[in-house]
């Protein structure tokens, strides 16, 4: 059985006729005097993907992505060229343009090659062609008649299809030869239901790095559209959001997306060798209540945030970030962890061979606590439990954050009661985690459908935590 290496290598390397030898004279090219390290980057990407709105498909798409990004590195500077053509005389141009930016590094050399065989977090199975395409249309039928079954305020479906196999290969001037090979599903349903002129949505869906047929059980894509269609109608009863001051309970799952922004941005490393981060030059310092230990952990099996490496080569890691409220770690790439005497922890990432890689989270949440969810709600006279979130903002710099919940209810007199709208939450990422007074043991995952963007490039990943109890928080509502 071939490796995630040797497939990459076919995949990307064979058909253009460039063998290791070439790529070797590429690297020697790309370095030199003040350079301090170079790398190749090739990818070639496949996907598919379908959408089916109201009864109808209204887009099939199928798209092809492959090329090389060539960067050389010089002190905190970076030269970087990128090409779709492969072969041996696109490479060389672009490795003369992108060492041009050389000025200030030292004369770096082309170590040997160390064949990185990583082992692989999931199947090499290619996800586009593991159904035929009139089984995915069939599918998608089938969902949306199974949603507008379920009940008849329901009005408007929509359900996205969406299936990559990706090859990897890297090369650099440190030793690193590695590949890899990379699938990924997602499956989203969005619908609307109507009730007296009232129009509310709900959304929900999953995914990760295995094949369609595994995505596509119908116990699982019935689940998402069961969870939809509750969202919805639970809107459709909920009143007015209360403001000001409050304790918030986070459920569990999802709303991790809510520290992914106000906490995880800000240990990037980037972020904080430029000084431009909240959590800047606080390391081993008390930033949360010692009941909050998070973690970046791209090692979790077939997770839609997982890499059995990242994009530079590195083997994916568990990296502790807070420990029992202290902060421990950063997220790192290899230019930034040389730059601050660190080293790389497997979050050098990137969209495409046509950007550069940067720090990036993976699958980023926090561990279980002592307490029950129950005990947690009891504990709360008066305050707001929120289940889902449907987008927020973040300032990295002050760490100021906004989210908007899709899915909110009161709390009163420590029982869960009715659910609300409109509601806000508005806070700082530094300052809340120290207001964390109790955390469940009821540690859960996203089902697998975040996307991150950071300066312009998406890419997924992947949130989660247990129920937790936040002590005091700005909630913004609409009750008058």
């Amino acid at each position: 059985m071939s490796t995630a290496l040797e497939q990459a290598q076919n995949n990307i390397l064979a058909p253009a006729g460039v063998d290791q030898r070439q790529l070797q004279q590429v690297l020697d090219a790309l370095m030199g005097p003040a350079v301090d390290a170079g790398e190749l980057y090739f990818q070639h990407a496949h996907s598919e993907s379908w959408a089916l709105e109201d009864g109808l498909v209204r887009a099939g798409n199928y798209s092809v992505e492959q090329g090389v990004g060539v960067r050389a590195n010089s002190g905190e500077k970076t030269g970087f060229a990128y090409a779709d053509d492969i072969h041996l005389p696109a490479l060389l141009e672009a490795a003369k343009s992108a060492r041009s930016i050389a000025r200030a590094g030292h004369n770096g050399q082309v170590q040997a090659w160390r064949k990185n065989n990583i082992q692989p977090l999931y199947p090499d199975n290619d996800p586009v062609s593991s159904m035929d395409a009139a089984d995915k249309v069939a599918l998608l039928r089938e969902i949306d008649a199974f949603i507008r079954a379920l009940d008849p305020r329901i009005v408007q479906v929509n359900v996205n299809l969406t299936g990559t196999h990706e090859s990897i290969l890297v090369a650099a001037s440190d030793g690193t030869f590695a590949g890899d090979i990379r699938p990924l599903v997602r499956l989203g349903v969005y619908v609307i239901a109507t009730e007296n002129g009232r129009r509310e949505q709900g959304t929900s869906g999953g995914g990760g790095r295995f094949t369609l047929p595994e995505l596509c059980r119908p116990e699982r894509w019935q689940k998402f559209a069961r969870e939809a269609v509750r969202q919805a109608l639970v809107n459709l009863g909920a009143g007015d959001a209360p403001a000001g001051q409050m304790p918030v309970v986070l459920a569990p799952g999802w709303p991790g997306v809510l520290l992914h922004e106000a906490i995880g941005h800000g240990l990037e490393g980037d972020f904080n060798r430029k000084g431009t981060s909240a959590f800047a030059g606080r390391m081993g310092d008390q930033v949360a209540s010692p009941l909050c230990t998070v973690v970046d952990d791209g090692t979790l099996q077939q997770r839609r945030g997982s890499l059995s490496m990242d994009d530079e080569g590195s083997p994916a890691q568990c990296t502790t970030l807070i420990e029992k409220g202290r902060l421990v770690g950063y997220m790192q790439d290899k230019l930034n962890a040389r730059l601050m005497g660190q080293q790389s922890t497997g979050n050098g990432r990137r969209e495409s061979f046509a950007q550069l890689p940067m720090p990036r989270m993976t699958n980023t949440y926090m561990l279980a606590g002592p307490h029950h969810p129950e005990e947690i709600i009891a504990s709360v006279e008066k305050g707001l439990y929120a289940v889902s979130f449907a987008g927020g903002s973040v300032d990295i710099t002050s760490g100021k954050f906004v989210f908007s919940a899709s899915e909110a209810y009161r709390i009163e007199k420590g029982k869960i009661t009715t659910p609300v709208r409109g509601a806000t939450l508005i806070g700082n990422g530094p300052d809340v985690l120290t207001r964390v007074s109790m955390v469940a043991d009821d540690l859960a995952l996203d089902e697998g459908i975040g996307v991150c963007v950071k300066d312009g490039q998406s890419l997924p990943v992947g949130v989660g935590q247990p129920t937790l109890k936040v002590d005091q928080l700005t909630v913004g509502g609409t009750e008058s």
